[in-house]
Order: C-alpha cells, then sequence, then structure tokens
C-alpha cells in the first residue's frame, strides 16, 4: 500500500518470496497487459545482446515463470531457471532445468555458465551486492550478461506519462486481476534501485567489464550488457 515503509534485510527476502509465490498464476497475463507485450520483444534483444554461439549454457536468475529462459530455449542455448520463489518455478511453462535458491549464494560451481540473464529483478534482490558476486563468480572468463530493468523515462512527457501508467494504473490492473498488494509494492519497489551509472560501477566492481547500458524505447526500460573479465 501507498506509504508503507519497505522491508529490509530478511524481512525483505521473506515477504518477496511469499508475493511471488502468491502472484505466480497470473504472473505473465499481468506483465503482458502492464506492457502491452512489450516485453517479449525486449527479452529477444536482450538474449541476442548475450551474442554467445549456439548451445551455450546461460543461467536465467530471478527466471520466474520462465519467459527469459524460454526466450533462450528458442534461441538455441542450454537455459537453467532458478528463483526464490519455489511457486514461480512450478507456474513456469517449459522449464527442463530449474532450481530453487537465493541470488546471493547460489549453488552452482564457479565459472560453469556461458551466460547470466535477469530480468526486472534487481530492485528484488536483499543484497544486490552480493547477487551481482555471485552472478560474477558463476560465468566463466569471457561469458557474458544481460539484464533488463524498469526505468523511468528522461524526457518530461513520456516521464508523466509513465508516472501515471506505472503508479496508478498497473496497481489497478493487478488489484483486478491478480493480488492488490504485490502490484502497489511494483512501482515502490523502484525506491530500491541505484542509478544505472552505479549498478554500472557494481558491475565493473565484481569483475565484468565493457558494461554498456542502454535505455530501451524511450526509457520504459532498462538493459545492461557486459563481459565477464577473465
Amino acid at each position: 500500500m501507498p506509504n508503507t515503509p519497505l522491508p529490509q534485510g530478511e524481512e525483505k527476502t521473506r515477504q518477496v518470496r511469499a508475493m511471488f509465490d502468491a502472484i505466480a498464476s497470473r504472473y505473465e497475463l499481468v506483465n503482458k497487459l502492464m506492457t502491452f507485450g512489450l516485453d517479449s520483444r525486449w527479452r529477444r534483444r536482450a538474449v541476442a545482446d548475450l551474442r554467445l554461439p549456439p548451445s551455450s549454457l546461460v543461467l536465467d536468475i530471478a527466471a520466474g515463470t520462465g519467459d527469459f529462459t524460454r526466450e533462450l530455449t528458442r534461441q538455441g542455448h542450454q537455459a537453467v531457471a532458478t528463483d526464490l520463489s519455489l511457486g514461480m518455478l512450478r507456474a513456469g511453462r517449459q522449464l527442463t532445468e530449474a532450481v530453487q535458491a537465493d541470488a546471493s549464494c547460489l549453488p552452482f560451481r564457479t565459472a560453469s555458465f556461458d551466460g547470466v540473464t535477469c530480468g526486472y529483478a534487481l530492485r528484488n534482490f536483499t543484497d544486490l551486492a552480493a547477487t551481482f558476486d555471485e552472478m560474477a563468480r558463476v560465468t566463466r572468463g569471457g561469458g557474458r550478461l544481460s539484464l533488463l530493468e524498469v526505468c523511468e523515462p528522461a524526457s518530461g512527457l513520456w516521464r508523466a506519462g509513465f508516472r501515471l501508467w506505472f503508479r496508478r494504473v498497473v496497481p489497478f490492473i493487478g488489484s483486478m486481476v491478480s493480488d492488490r498488494a504485490a502490484y502497489h509494492y511494483l512501482p515502490q519497489s523502484t525506491a530500491y534501485l541505484p542509478a544505472s551509472k552505479e549498478i554500472v560501477r557494481m558491475l565493473n566492481h565484481c569483475g565484468f567489464s565493457a558494461v554498456n547500458h542502454r535505455r530501451v524505447m524511450g526509457g520504459l526500460s532498462q538493459q545492461f550488457v557486459a563481459t565477464r573479465s577473465r
């Protein structure tokens, strides 16, 4: 609800897990309504921007019900899905390999993946720095990273429209179709998100190089692409 203090620490982890368990069955439907289906296009581009050869092994962190994971498979990669919410993974389709895990402590060997993806989840991690460290740890030298996250447009007209849609309309849609509390939390959760320049700095610090940041469709979304230092 508006003006409710955002949870921190272990309480945030608990609430985020419970929230996504609760909305799992309607998660993909609400995403399509929220973005007019544009999220599928953004994921296609994000996977293509990995620039990895076919059959590369890619870890999809905070995979949810598997939108990103299925796109990885469609583009010829071997995909492993991991998410904090078991409910989300169980609601997913065509997830041949799925592991429930906290992204800040991944149960995978060092340098075991050719690439990592993550879609619209950075603000939901309790310890973002530790999560970036884990992304770097499990990615081999020369491997690739591609992240998507929400963003607020820079221009006045786009920004005003975005704020109206994201802060008013999206919670209303979520209330009608899924869980009211979860979709009131969604716009508030952007307060957890560091500035894009800080995210670039954090990725560099934990072992990624050539970090590229771009705004998608006027700033409705943003993407980070990087290479794991050797």
